[in-house]
């Protein structure tokens, strides 16, 4: 009798411990019943996302879509992966929310409001892709460390906002300009307030294109928080890392952006091809920029049965970075031969573009459908994985779902 005296007390002080607080009315507790506070908070209702979306990590919180749920021409947040580095900023006071731009490459530190921001300069709308750069991570082998992003990871939403080189000649830039950095809300895993999750950046180049925005609103509205909200750095085309949540800084550099997780191996891929499993030195690896070409059939769901003698209209999406997809084609006998797909054009640059396809089969079976894009530059995605990389980057083999004919 004492001892269950002893193991419920013991029980009720853990629980007090973590609320830091008393439960009142604690002893009538059902027996078994783990207060709300204390149980895992569901990210579908919290972001708004889909139940089908997969969630990868929840310390981060990491969530992917799944290719049948990336059929949108515009890509809603109910299906937009989330990537984080560090925990969402829990308080966030938009009246006084502002960016303050500074670095070496600048005469002078400039601070503006977000009401500045979109009160002085010009707003404009682009549709932008963004993929993780880790984004097929899970097919490597050995394999690479990290969240294993199957194909889920990449997304075509509109951003309204203004362009970063707007703001860029209003602070005004120096001549030895090379790079700016993203400086950010977010919190470190480790809560620790001298420490930043994640501050990468992009060449100066890449910082002055039209597309390159301080984004407030995604598909028309406010960004989600999970997102960005209030104000986000949307690159489209490169590693969505480039793409920074929640800033509240830019530092323009005279040197190549040194922030976390812009040195050693993170979105880096070795300057020369190396063997699977090979050790590569931080000072070969090169920063990642343009993302590969690469495709995803959205229709159908992979496992679709289809009776014999009809057709299968398939569609999707290809995208090649800082360039244009130029050529789309599907195989259904695993890349033995290639027919052409109807290709749009995107809506404008760095946005993905729609294909579409009606196959015949010649008989009852298993088949698979592959789709494959060549890029401007004439090159065409691998038709199985890349070269391997210690980080498990830019995976961007031939997408492929399977199809039974009966």
């Amino acid at each position: 009798m004492e001892r269950r005296k002893f193991l419920k007390k013991t029980a009720q002080t853990s629980v007090f411990t973590v609320l830091g607080m008393e439960i009142v009315f604690g002893a009538t507790m059902p027996k078994g019943y783990s207060p709300l506070a204390l149980q895992d908070p569901d990210p579908f209702k919290m972001f708004n996302k889909d139940p089908q979306m997969v969630v990868l990590n929840d310390k981060p919180w990491n969530m992917e879509a799944q290719a049948h749920l990336l059929d949108d021409a515009v890509t809603p947040n109910k299906y937009m992966f989330i990537r984080n580095n560090g925990l969402i900023p829990e308080k966030i006071d938009v009246a006084n929310w502002s960016v303050t731009f500074n670095g070496e490459a600048i005469s002078k530190s400039k601070t503006y409001t977000l009401a500045e921001l979109k009160s002085k300069f010009k707003h404009y709308t682009y549709q932008l892709t963004l993929e993780c750069g880790g984004n097929g991570r899970s097919e490597f082998n050995p394999p690479a460390k990290g969240n294993q992003w199957t194909i889920g990871a990449v997304s075509c939403a509109e951003w309204t906002g203004v362009r970063l080189k707007d703001v860029l000649a209003d602070v005004g830039v120096k001549g030895d300009a090379v790079y700016i950095g993203y400086h950010a809300a977010d919190v470190h895993l480790s809560r620790d307030p001298n420490k930043e999750p994640i501050s990468r950046g992009v060449p100066m180049a890449k910082a002055l294109q039209d597309e390159t925005l301080l984004a407030f609103k995604m598909n028309g509205e406010d960004i989600p928080l999970a997102h960005g909200y209030p104000l986000r750095l949307v690159a489209g085309g490169w590693p969505a890392s480039a793409s920074g949540k929640w800033i509240n800084g830019i530092s323009v550099r005279n040197k190549v952006h040194d922030g976390e997780k812009m040195e050693g191996s993170s979105y880096r891929v070795p300057c020369e091809t190396v063997a699977p499993g090979e050790k590569v030195e931080d000072e070969d690896m090169c920063i990642i920029e343009s993302m590969p070409v690469k495709s995803l059939i959205t229709y159908p769901k992979t496992g679709a049965v289809l009776e014999q003698n009809k057709k299968l209209n398939i569609r999707g999406h290809a995208w090649a970075g800082e360039l244009q997809v130029k050529e789309m084609h599907y195989s259904i006998d695993f890349g033995a031969t290639w027919k052409t797909c109807k290709l749009e054009p995107a809506s404008n640059r760095l946005a993905w573009q729609r294909f579409s396809a009606s196959i015949a089969f010649p008989k009852k079976g298993y088949y698979e459908v592959w789709a494959r894009a060549t890029d401007s530059n004439g090159v065409a995605q691998p038709m199985v994985l890349p070269g391997w990389n210690p980080k498990g980057y830019l995976n961007n083999a031939c997408h492929r779902i399977a199809i039974k004919v009966s």
